[in-house]
């Protein structure tokens, strides 16, 4: 497994991901919202720490439990059945349906295995993180960290912010050109 996208020139992270990603959602007039599982609401305030955050936050929703991502974001049930919920296309569907329930133009979501004990077959460690944007714009990374329950937790909320930064730079041209007609 990679480590997943690194903000550019590597030097955004922490708090500093999430004022980034958040200032370049209100430039864009967009918002995002948050789908949380091993994570259980951290993304989310990592995000609503930073000053103005309710301009660009819509919210969140922590499904823990596996049968709440599939009631409440989603996630098929058969998908779930066969691979579990420490899965790649788990987490793609978690960020497409927290976006479509909180009616964000952005969505990210975390799944994985935090620990102390392996989950469905997945070891300590594991971590899958997804942005589902605009236009059904879709990034995913996954990721073996190393490390307790609370590093594991804290690596997953850096990561997950990473990627919507990541996305949001990567999607600035774009934006730019439909916002301001090819400028």
């Amino acid at each position: 497994m990679s480590g997943g996208a690194a903000a550019p020139g590597g030097t955004a992270s922490g708090r500093g991901a999430a004022a980034e990603a958040l200032a370049l959602l209100e430039r864009r007039g967009q918002t995002v919202a948050v789908a949380e599982s091993l994570t259980g609401g951290l993304v989310a305030a990592e995000l609503t720490a930073v000053d103005g955050a309710s301009r660009s936050f819509r919210g969140s929703v922590t499904a823990y439990a596996t049968d709440l991502k599939h009631r409440l974001l989603g996630v098929d049930a058969a998908l779930l059945a066969e691979r579990g919920a420490v899965d790649p296309e788990v987490a793609r569907q978690m960020a497409r349906g927290v976006r479509r329930a909180l009616g964000a133009d952005w969505g990210v979501a975390t799944t994985g295995v935090a620990g102390p004990t392996p989950q469905d077959g997945q070891p300590v460690g594991t971590v899958h993180v997804a942005v589902a944007g605009p236009s059904g714009r879709m990034a995913g990374a996954a990721h073996r960290f190393e490390g307790d329950r609370a590093g594991i937790r804290a690596h997953s909320v850096r990561a997950a912010v990473k990627l919507l930064l990541s996305e949001l730079i990567a999607t600035a041209g774009a934006q730019d050109t439909e916002q301001y007609g090819g400028i």
